[in-house]
């Protein structure tokens, strides 16, 4: 028995992957929940406008934070402001009152603001009531921001995982050695691979809006070409991770490992789950240089306020070069896993003719 237990532990330490992902995982995982995961929103940003601005302004107590006065701006630019995702928060003013509204597509911070509110009432100025109305998602439904949050998650899923596992059972089986043999650029056999899971995932992310907003009654406000232009960004991104994953690994069991450690920062930092707001700035950085934390703006904004794509176009632009980066990366080292292939084609010498000379 101690000689099989010496075996494995030599077995383990050869297989460094295995080894980091065993010491990595929970590391992360413990930084992850130890300072990522919280509902709790330590600060609130706010806008206030109208005639009372200045003085409500200057009653607010924490965790609110002022951003802007704007005593000349009314109903129309407070609802602007909401639905182009420039903040959460309005407190719209008027000679006897102010009404706060609220994105409801942002819930956590919806949800603290109404506890904060309470603490309020008695640093108003005198004579000023303060009503709240909620906008995009008035019942502040769970299901309104998860519905999104799914569709998101599909992408992610099926261009990371299923492309990865994909891609690596070919290698494994010796199909794509032939592939590498065959008079086809390896542009093309590049594409070739990730057409199906591009197919694939662009269906299953329909189906889980469709049937989201049908089943849930989940509103889609926006343009549907809109959603389309951001979900086709994320899905190169996460075709590119899938293929970068597959080609520096052996086997699917590495596959599936490198492929849940790039799930899992992505699902915990980037806002799907666990608000952005609460996170600790250290970590909350990690999650801005995450693809799936755009696309999940991209999709709450477009899907239940009806972002133009004027008010998303910094999250098309981060996800656009992320996605040139990354599928550039991915072209390469696949070329790079055909070159062996390629390489042993063209040494190979040509078979002699019947009855020539010796």
């Amino acid at each position: 028995m101690w000689a099989m237990i010496v075996k494995e532990f030599r077995q383990l330490r050869r297989d460094r992957r295995t080894l980091a992902m065993m010491i990595v995982l929970p590391i992360l995982m413990l930084v992850v929940f130890g300072y990522a995961a919280s509902f709790d929103v330590m600060t609130i940003p706010v806008r206030v406008m109208g005639p009372a601005a200045e003085r409500l302004a200057a009653a607010l107590p924490a965790p609110f934070e002022v951003e802007e006065v704007d005593a000349a701006a009314g109903r129309e630019q407070a609802e602007m402001a909401l639905r182009d995702g420039e903040v959460p928060v309005v407190f719209l003013t008027s000679a006897s009152g102010a009404t706060v509204l609220l994105d409801g597509s942002q819930l956590f911070i919806a949800t603290s603001t109404k506890g904060a509110l309470s603490t309020l009432a008695g640093r108003a100025p005198a004579g000023l009531t303060v009503d709240v109305e909620v906008l995009f998602n008035p019942d502040l439904e769970t299901s309104a921001i998860m519905v999104p949050g799914l569709a998101a998650m599909i992408l992610l899923f099926v261009g990371t995982v299923i492309t990865s596992l994909g891609v690596v059972r070919e290698r494994q089986a010796g199909t794509l050695e032939q592939l590498a043999v065959m008079p086809l650029r390896p542009t093309d056999v590049f594409l070739g691979k990730i057409a199906p899971y591009f197919v694939v995932a662009a269906v299953d992310m329909v189906v889980v809006i469709v049937a989201g907003t049908w089943l849930f009654d989940v509103p889609f406000r926006g343009s549907v070409s809109i959603l389309a232009i951001g979900a086709l960004l994320f899905l190169f991104v996460t075709l590119g991770i899938g293929v970068l994953i597959s080609s520096v690994s052996e086997n699917q069991g590495q596959a599936i490992q490198l492929a849940l450690m790039t799930l899992l920062p992505q699902v915990m930092l980037s806002g799907l789950i666990f608000p952005l707001s609460s996170m600790p700035a250290g970590v909350r950085w990690i999650g801005y240089v995450l693809p799936l934390t755009y696309f999940v703006e991209i999709a709450r904004g477009v899907m239940l306020r009806g972002a133009p794509i004027t008010a998303l176009w910094q999250s098309y632009a981060y996800l656009a070069i992320i996605g040139a980066v990354v599928f550039g990366l991915a072209t390469l080292r696949f070329r790079r896993s055909l070159a062996p292939a390629r390489a042993r084609r063209h040494r190979a010498p040509e078979p002699e003719l019947e009855g020539s000379a010796p």
